[in-house]
């Protein structure tokens, strides 16, 4: 067994996927985004995972989609060093005098 220490996917069920597209999204925007019947016609967990298990390429898509949202709840920005004001700014000590 390979260590899969690159796939975002690693760990994760296919059920766990799927119940958090519908929380995320809701049945109706993820047949819009992936066009699969079983998000359309009398939608439900149980089937969903049925026709995903036995299609590969609509578990990719699937998968897929749950990286985007993912990805776009969390935005990967990098968070810019706020400037220093100038009540912030460091100021030497005055140094003491040596007691004889």
């Amino acid at each position: 067994m390979t260590a899969q220490k690159n796939n975002p996917l690693h760990g994760l069920t296919l059920q766990h996927i799927v119940e958090t597209l519908v929380e995320k999204l809701g049945w109706e925007q993820m047949h819009e985004q992936v066009k699969i019947n079983c998000f359309a016609n009398d939608p439900s967990i149980k089937s969903s995972l049925k026709f995903l298990r036995k299609t590969p390429w609509a578990r990719s898509k699937v998968e897929s989609l749950y990286l985007y949202t993912m990805r776009s709840k969390y935005p990967q920005t990098k968070k810019q060093p706020e400037p220093v004001s100038a009540a912030e700014e460091f100021v030497w000590p005055e140094p003491k005098k040596p007691k004889d």
